[in-house]
C-alpha cells in the first residue's frame, strides 16, 4: 500500500504516505463548495506533474553532472465543467542559464516524458515553458 487517505469532514482529507509517515491535507476549492484552505485534489495532480518533471530532470541532471538546485516550477491549473475536470496545466520552469544547449535538449526531453505526464489523460492540455534564467 502506498498511502492512506482519511476523510475528516467538511470536505477535507488527510493523506499519509505510509513509507515515510509524511502527511498533507486537502480541501475542496472555493469554486466547488470548499474553503480552499489547502491543496485541492486537482491541485495535487497539477502540482504532481511539476514535481515529477523536476524529479526526473534532477535524476538526469545528476547523470549529466548538471546542477539544477533552486530550479522552480510555477503551476497554474485550469478547470472545465460538464464533467468537472482539469482542462489545462501550465508549468513555468525557471532553470539555470549555465546549462549547455546539448544538456538543455536532454533535460527538456526528460521533462516531457516523465511518468506523470504519460499518466494524465491526453485531453489535458499540458503547457510546459522552459526559461533558462537563474
Amino acid at each position: 500500500m502506498t498511502s492512506k487517505v482519511t476523510y475528516k469532514g467538511g470536505l477535507r482529507t488527510t493523506c499519509e504516505h505510509l513509507q515515510s509517515g509524511d502527511i498533507f491535507n486537502t480541501d475542496a476549492p472555493v469554486d466547488n463548495n470548499g474553503l480552499g484552505q489547502a491543496f485541492s485534489p486537482t491541485d495535487t495532480v497539477a502540482t504532481g506533474l511539476a514535481s515529477c518533471i523536476l524529479t526526473m530532470m534532477g535524476i538526469k541532471a545528476k547523470q549529466l553532472d548538471v546542477d539544477l538546485n533552486d530550479t522552480t516550477a510555477e503551476v497554474t491549473k485550469h478547470m472545465a465543467s460538464n464533467p468537472r475536470r482539469i482542462s489545462k496545466i501550465e508549468i513555468d520552469l525557471k532553470l539555470p542559464s549555465a546549462v549547455s544547449e546539448k544538456d538543455r535538449k536532454i533535460l527538456i526531453h526528460t521533462a516531457n516524458t516523465c511518468p506523470v505526464h504519460y499518466s494524465l489523460h491526453p485531453d489535458i492540455d499540458k503547457k510546459i515553458q522552459f526559461n533558462w534564467v537563474n
